[in-house]
């Protein structure tokens, strides 16, 4: 009874950092299709996909029996970025394409019905942990060339459709690299800003607050009511805080590389990142979580700011998980069969009204608030929470002939 066996690789993500994922498949006499190595449900459907993908461009799936393992096989796997290793695997293993080489690469995407390739997620440390391990390249969907192409000394090969692969390895049609000077890329990016401090007329005080809180790092929640600008100036705050380094923006990349949220055209974030959830948002979804653990706003905005706007309205529960990371700077997610950490030093900006009315000290305004009222309004934040925010300002109304003068405010943007 004759047999074929062959190792492809590819790579899971846990935390913000990957792991490569050796994909053996054996192909014997028999019939039948076994996947295992504690694959999710969508890789466990990528069998028809894969049959489809390959029926479109003129291979099959062999009437023989098709064994997968996906080692380390106590590790879970998930997602649909498997597809390409796992078509790639069948077509080497069942002989119908000369592969001699292929064990040099990581290979990973998901296949369309028609063979093309879409996007996935954490492309950039798949590509650190590859050129950690010594592969000669990464082959991945194109959309996320330019994502994996700033780790140097790895080849980065962005493909659109398994047509590609299989002339690359069957009959040594070359692939073009994609190529990014990492260290000039970054320096054009710190120089990309679309705002600016000097669009805040007035509030002189409230902008020499916001120096303090950029040089020192400090958490601050403003206090005020609406229409006092509050927003507008939490907003402009990453545009004054120092740039960041290079280590810090390929650390901050990493983190929404792992979430998907690096568009096609992106490939290293070198500005600030500013979060600004909306107060209807769950504790899971602020810090990180979920049965396939992922990061939270807070990890989103490593580096950078998170701005909670009306504070009071959040849920009492979701504030209070953020205590811990406000500390430690990091969050770790506990499951039963495993701990992810993900990082999380940012910037705590939260604003508010007064009252529930929000003008309880606008001396212009009716009061419809009692003091006892306001009190309870007052109480949705937790002691403990604010003692971690270092600065609490009041922000007063800007009259309206400051904003109608057309001179611009004083610019905060370092030089």
């Amino acid at each position: 009874m004759s047999q074929t066996l062959k190792k492809i690789y590819g790579s899971a993500v846990f935390g913000v950092d990957a792991t490569t994922i050796t994909v053996e498949v054996n192909v014997s006499q028999g019939i039948g299709y076994h996947l295992v190595g504690l694959p999710d449900n969508a890789i466990k459907e990528s069998n028809y996909r894969i049959a489809a993908a390959l029926q479109n461009v003129g291979f099959r799936i062999p009437g023989k029996k098709i064994t997968i393992n996906m080692a380390p096989a106590d590790m879970r796997k998930e997602g649909s970025a498997y597809d390409l290793s796992l078509a790639m695997g069948i077509l080497a293993a069942s002989g119908q394409i000369k592969a001699p080489d292929i064990e040099r690469y990581v290979i990973m995407g998901e296949l369309s019905l028609d063979g093309s390739l879409q996007p996935i997620k954490g492309a950039l440390p798949i590509a650190v942990q590859a050129r950690k391990e010594g592969f000669d390249g990464f082959i991945l969907p194109i959309q996320n060339a330019n994502e994996a192409a700033i780790v140097n000394d790895l080849k980065i090969y962005g493909v659109s459709s398994i047509t590609e692969v299989i002339d690359f390895f069957n009959e040594g049609k070359p692939l073009q690299p994609t190529i990014i000077d990492t260290r000039k890329l970054f320096f054009e990016q710190h120089a990309k800003t679309d705002i600016d401090y000097a669009d805040v007329k007035g509030q002189e005080g409230i902008k020499r607050c916001m120096e303090i809180v950029a040089a020192g790092g400090h958490n601050i929640i403003l206090i005020g009511p609406p229409g006092s600008g509050k927003t507008m100036i939490a907003k402009r705050l990453p545009s004054i805080l120092p740039p960041m380094t290079l280590a810090e923006a390929l650390e901050t990349t990493k983190i929404h590389s792992v979430v998907g949220r690096l568009k096609a055209e992106d490939s290293l974030l070198a500005q600030r990142p500013f979060r600004a959830p909306h107060h209807t948002i769950s504790d899971v979804a602020l810090v990180g979580g979920g049965s396939y653990p992922q990061p939270g706003e807070i990890s989103l905005a490593h580096n950078g700011v998170l701005f909670l706007d009306e504070l009071p309205e959040f849920k009492r529960t979701v504030l209070e998980v953020m205590r811990q990371p406000l500390e430690d700077r990091e969050v770790t997610i506990s499951r039963a069969k495993f701990t992810v950490t993900y990082p999380s030093s940012f910037m705590l900006v939260a604003s508010m009204n007064p009252s529930p009315s929000g003008y309880f000290y606008d001396p212009s305004a009716p009061q419809t608030t009692s003091m006892a009222d306001m009190q309870r309004y007052m109480n949705k934040i937790s002691g403990p929470l604010l003692d971690r925010i270092d600065i609490h300002i009041e922000v007063t109304p800007v009259p309206f002939s400051a904003i109608d003068r057309r001179a611009k405010g004083r610019s905060l943007r370092p030089d």
